[in-house]
């Protein structure tokens, strides 16, 4: 249908939905899943993240609709969960956990009371104390039967889809294994004189049985606890959204609940409350605590006309804003819309384990085969029992879930203590990418520098025999032509020329056919004169003479600070220096870059003489100067090109395409839309340090994944093995069942306690 639609000459629009969904026990559930939804019509990618239990597909919607989806995803075996319009993924996570748990807690308590004493009795010779009835088969059947077919019905149910749809996971090893004991038993306590009369004595596996199904709840309960505790900063950012709001309606003061706010509303918000949407400042003056959202600990001073966001919290005066953003548009809703985006994602390395999730379950199944009929073909007397329990504990040591979560857990704790921290990632290869950094490339007004640059110098060529008084008046008219040509401008040079005539009183006129050059200048005419403002090469290709400005261009360049060449009615008539300082902590963060043993450029428009000297101050490597906007994609490319892996950080906006063909994008310093979409990494604090501190988590998960999967791996290297009994002949050594179990579940709960200590993180550069 998407190849009709393409052959028709429309370009199919694709959609994004997150679907949470129920039953996934291990990571065969999820490729499963994957497989699936991926094999249905208009499905342009889908991933399933076993740690949110939840499905991220990308469709074309004229090629599918979610009920498609979710259908796929019940014909697969398991079932998608309802979400409600607008609500985030981690309320139904949170739900759903929290119901799990309460489900688990029950069954957990119910089988330990069976299963206590099933050991007891089955083991009476290690327990002479243990009372007759116990001993008695029957009775250990009576104890055990509900902890099999209730305590332990998830797995037989997951089993059971499994079958249905042709596939196994989890539980299909989990109920094969059990059951072998359970009903081994089973033919033990209904006839035992069948087996006596063979040479075999009666003997009773029950409380392997029930122990395995016992100790496996309590995994998946210590599991569904510390997969519960990765999301915890997706539920803190929740937290910070305030309930109701206090708006002036008809004249009065009302509050009414967050959802009932309306764009235009004012909204009044007193001192020690939190500012419930974004908006504009309208009256008053204050101080906001802006720390949960950009990590800034000093309050920020507002005044009317300054921007305000929600879930920060107001300090000291009371003021009315204009709301401009509600509901799922406003800043916190975005962030925590790309920090659920991000946990959901998969990282590159992630790939291995899917491959081997896709046929751990049928191996595993056909070596505890293999297993049983080596046993019975050659094991001791009865080989039969030896075969079953080899049978068993292969079947029950066997564990996928621990592959499963070796990547989402460290990506879903390394994304939210990013977001703690002011930095949100966009997805799992982004974390994995900016690892392996090997150069940063830094844009250098607003980046770098402060981007609020100021007129240090006002150079204009008059006569040589003019007098002094003539050239100052010569200098101020200078800046008031230029500064009038420049009074539309937003950009930061403009400004301060502008800033610096209005601050010297001077009188600015109209500008008439103004046209804005990018990255070269602006020309317009002002009171009927021809006037042109920009760098050296824009004069140039305009015609006109700049060689004698030339010597002190370069001075004031060597100096740090940016000349730009007015022309006025055909002639060159002088200079307007203008300087931009660098923010705090650039240096700092240069030297922290530095240590992590990467290659450091700066691409500016600025000339060569004022970039280098700008470089010097930062400690910056390499220089690439004067190089236009819409050049600075072609220069990452070059880059790239000498074979590094390059992140660039600018401002998100200005430097979208350089960030998007960086292998990782970094927009600093803004918490805009159009920063998030352009950005693989946004920084919501100005503070390049936090460049670094990206860096470095993304090292540090990276770590975390590595060893999850490296101990993942090794359990069932070794594991598998040992459970087959290959250290038998040389030991007399064989695997108990219930000791598998206890391993398998304990080896899920490790590789999520390693991902949480993620948690504790602390960037070195602050």
């Amino acid at each position: 249908m998407m190849r009709a639609v393409k052959d028709a000459g429309y370009t199919p629009m694709v959609e994004k939905v997150t679907i949470p969904i129920s039953g996934i026990s291990c990571a065969s559930c999820v490729a499963t899943i994957e497989e699936a939804l991926r094999r249905s019509p208009g499905v342009v990618s889908a991933t399933v993240n076993f740690a949110t239990n939840a499905a991220t597909v990308e469709f074309a919607s004229l090629g599918a609709t979610v009920a498609d989806l979710r259908r796929t995803i019940r014909d697969a075996g398991y079932e998608p969960l309802e979400a409600a319009e607008g609500s985030a993924l981690a309320d139904h996570e949170k739900t759903a956990r929290e119901q799990e748990i309460r489900t688990l807690k029950r069954k957990l308590a119910a089988g330990i009371v069976l299963s206590v004493p099933t050991v007891l009795g089955s083991m009476h010779h290690w327990f002479p104390w243990v009372p007759e009835i116990l001993q008695d088969f029957w009775v250990l059947w009576a104890l055990t039967t509900p902890v099999q077919f209730w305590v332990g019905a998830q797995f037989y149910r997951g089993a059971w889809a499994a079958l249905r749809h042709r596939t196994s996971d989890m539980n299909t090893l989990i109920a094969v294994g059990t059951s072998a004991a359970y009903f081994y038993s089973l033919a033990m306590t209904i006839a035992p004189s069948f087996f006596r009369t063979r040479g075999i004595a009666p003997a009773v596996h029950y409380e392997t049985a029930a122990v395995i199904i016992t100790l496996i709840l309590l995994g998946r309960l210590l599991e569904a606890i510390a997969k519960g505790r990765t999301s915890e900063a997706i539920k803190r950012l929740m937290g910070m959204q305030s309930k109701t709001a206090r708006v002036v309606r008809d004249g009065e003061e009302r509050d009414v609940p967050l959802d009932e706010v309306r764009i235009g509303d004012r909204v009044v918000v007193r001192p020690g409350e939190k500012i419930p949407v974004d908006g504009v400042v309208r009256d008053g003056v204050s101080a906001v605590d802006e720390s949960m959202l950009t990590g800034e600990s000093l309050p920020v001073e507002k005044r009317p006309g300054d921007g305000v966001i929600g879930a920060t919290l107001n300090k000291t005066g009371t003021f009315r804003f204009e709301a401009t953003k509600i509901g799922k548009d406003t800043v916190l809703a975005q962030i925590i819309r790309l920090v659920e985006e991000a946990q959901g994602s998969k990282a590159p390395i992630q790939r291995l384990a899917d491959r081997v999730a896709g046929v751990f379950v049928p191996t595993v199944i056909g070596i505890a085969v293999l297993t049983f009929l080596v046993w019975l073909a050659v094991g001791p007397s009865p080989a039969f029992l030896f075969a079953m329990l080899n049978f068993v504990a292969v079947l029950i040591i066997a564990c996928p879930c621990a592959l499963g979560l070796a990547t989402p857990t460290a990506i879903m704790v390394g994304t939210g203590k990013g977001a703690e921290l002011g930095i949100l990632i966009r997805s799992g290869a982004s974390l994995e990418t900016a690892h392996k950094l090997t150069t940063v490339v830094f844009d250098k007004t607003g980046t770098l520098t402060k981007g609020e640059p100021e007129v240090t110098d006002i150079l204009a060529d008059e006569p040589r025999d003019e007098s002094r008084e003539l050239r100052a008046e010569s200098r101020e008219e200078l800046l008031r032509v230029a500064a009038s040509l420049e009074r539309g401008s937003e950009h930061p040079l403009g400004e301060a020329i502008v800033t610096r005539a209005k601050e010297q009183g001077l009188t600015l006129s109209e500008v008439t056919e103004f046209e804005a050059v990018p990255g070269l200048g602006v020309r317009g005419r002002v009171d009927g004169r021809t006037v042109l403002l920009g760098n050296a090469r824009f004069l140039a290709e305009s015609g006109f003479d700049v060689h004698p400005l030339a010597p002190a261009a370069e001075e004031l360049a060597a100096q740090g600070k940016t000349p730009m060449f007015v022309a006025v009615d055909g002639r060159a008539a002088g200079l307007i220096a203008v300087a931009d300082t660098l923010k705090e902590r650039s240096v700092e963060a240069v030297r922290a870059l530095h240590r992590l043993g990467l290659e450091l450029v700066m691409i500016t428009g600025d000339n060569r003489l004022t970039a280098a000297a700008i470089a010097k101050q930062v400690g910056i490597d390499r220089v690439l100067a004067e190089v236009l906007p819409e050049q600075k994609a072609g220069e990452i490319r070059r880059l790239q090109a000498e074979g590094k892996i390059v992140a660039m950080v600018g401002d998100g906006i200005n430097d979208a395409p350089a960030l998007a063909q960086a292998d990782v994008g970094i927009a600093i310093g803004t918490g805009t839309d159009v920063a998030m979409e352009a950005s693989d990494i946004t920084l919501i604090r100005g503070d390049l340090t936090s460049v670094v501190t990206a860096i470095e988590l993304s090292k540090r998960t990276m770590r975390t994944i590595r060893q999850n999967l490296f101990w993942a791996f090794l359990y069932n290297v070794l594991g598998i093995p040992i459970a087959a009994g290959v250290l038998y002949p040389f030991t007399g050594l064989l695997l108990n069942p219930m000791i598998g179990s206890a391993a398998m579940a304990l080896s899920s709960v490790s590789v999520v306690s390693n991902s949480l200590r993620l948690r504790r993180f602390r960037p070195r550069s602050t």
